[in-house]
């Protein structure tokens, strides 16, 4: 006899009221066993992995790939009575008995369904959270896009797609992880015009009709929205005031080539970060006020004795900031290995909500870009952030002969409220003497 259970949405442990629906890993009569992962959820935080709480058979899929869904609201059904092996095709949807764990509000569920569904941090119901479906969509079978639909592209580019009539099944993607993008759906769209074009008339009424690709439009959800929300936010809560320096860096540079030829950094790499980083760190340890935030409850200033360094990273999903907890506390080489894993798993879409909660103070690295300097916007909750600018040869004056050296602009914002325009200046100015005589990292430390 079938027992179908329906899987509500957790909340992942951020206090999160609604996620994003990226890629289902299973289809209605799949087998699931306990802990598989059996879909992909973009929060306002980072794209996470959710485990089956039950073996059983997939009876339903009640979310599409691309779909909002509230914390609380059944995701998916699964049928833990079904015996193991082959199992009946699946209906679309239960008899109305079998139905109403996914209809009902929580309260209705069998008591040993809600213990066991706890195994998922933060989860549970909030009241009357089931009732609010206004995006579910009617019961459907398995259609014939399916092979389509277990391509790994994001909800944009698959609507992208949909709207140019480009089939994601078999398109070889590009993407990290060999996900598809907006260029590789472009391409083949490109490709599919040319092959039925007729000569130079053909090419130029594709050139000049409108259509889809004269215009793009991209949801703001998940990360980029909680980006968006955050950047308002602390532009127009705290203070800001942003400060320079251009600093004589040659030693650094010479000191990071060295370094990389160390047994102890093997397989690590070693950039100019590493030192900007480390040098803040001594900063902070120096001037304790600028790893600070401000409570605005309490009207109080909490001064952190622990840094968790935040790392800019620009990803296809929008900007995020995970953190390196402790940083102050490792060696040279666990910093380093430290912040390229923080870095990779970030680039990789493989942050965790944990990685970007509870930063302290932030370092963006704009040199990458090829720009020298600009005014960083502090991560919310924080009192400061340093801009790292690009590393050229600039002519410098040295020992009165001027000479050409390795130079770069340091810019540091910070909460005004908390940090005054000295204590600014002096962080600021020892970090830029760190990286010109890196020795003074070992005598400040």
């Amino acid at each position: 006899m079938s027992e179908i259970k329906a899987f509500r949405l957790p909340d992942v442990g951020e206090g999160l009221t609604e996620a994003d629906i990226v890629a289902w890993h299973v289809k209605p009569g799949d087998r699931v066993a306990v802990n598989q992962v059996i879909v992909e959820i973009e929060t306002a935080k980072a794209v996470v992995e959710l485990p089956s709480p039950w073996d059983g058979t997939v009876a339903r899929l009640a979310a599409e790939e691309g779909q909002t869904v509230e914390v609380g609201v059944p995701i998916i059904e699964i049928d833990v009575a079904a015996a193991p092996g082959p199992a009946a095709p699946a209906e679309p949807a239960a008899t109305a008995g079998q139905s109403v764990s996914a209809e009902r509000p929580p309260a209705s569920a069998p008591p040993e369904s809600e213990e066991r569904q706890s195994v998922l941090v933060g989860y549970g119901v909030k009241p009357g959270a089931t009732t609010r479906r206004p995006r579910k969509a009617a019961p459907a079978p398995e259609r014939s896009e399916a092979p389509a639909a277990r391509a790994l592209a994001k909800p944009p580019v698959r609507k992208l797609a949909k709207d140019l009539g480009i089939s994601l099944a078999g398109l070889a993607g590009s993407g990290p992880g060999g996900s598809i993008t907006r260029d590789d759906v472009q391409r083949a769209a490109g490709a599919t015009t040319a092959r039925s074009g007729n000569g130079m008339a053909q090419a130029a009424t594709v050139a000049t009709a409108p259509g889809p690709r004269r215009e793009e439009r991209i949801p703001v959800k998940g990360v980029r929205k909680s980006m968006a929300a955050a950047m308002a936010a602390s532009a127009f809560t705290a203070p800001h005031v942003t400060e320079f320096v251009q600093v004589d860096v040659t030693e650094t540079m010479a000191a990071v080539r060295r370094v990389r030829d160390l047994p102890e950094y093997s397989g690590v790499r070693v950039s100019p970060l590493l030192f900007v980083a480390r040098a803040l760190l001594v900063a902070a340890r120096r001037h304790p006020l600028i790893n600070s935030s401000w409570d605005q409850d309490a009207q109080e200033i909490v001064v952190r004795h622990y840094v968790n360094l935040g790392i800019a990273v620009a990803t296809d999903r929008g900007l995020i900031v995970p953190n390196l907890k402790d940083a102050d506390r490792l060696s040279l080489p666990e910093l380093a290995r430290g912040l390229q894993l923080l870095t990779e798993t970030a680039r990789a879409g493989k942050a965790t909500p944990a990685d970007l909660a509870g930063g302290t103070i932030t370092i963006t690295n704009v040199g990458v870009f090829g720009v020298d300097g600009g005014t960083p916007i502090l991560t919310p909750g924080e009192a400061a952030i340093l801009a790292f600018g690009q590393v050229r040869d600039a002519p410098w004056v040295v020992d009165g002969q001027l000479a050409v050296r390795k130079a770069c602009t340091l810019s540091l914002s910070f909460d005004h409220r908390i940090v005054d325009g000295e204590l600014g200046s002096a962080v600021l100015r020892d970090v830029g003497s760190m990286l010109e005589d890196p020795v003074r990292v070992l005598a400040w430390t």
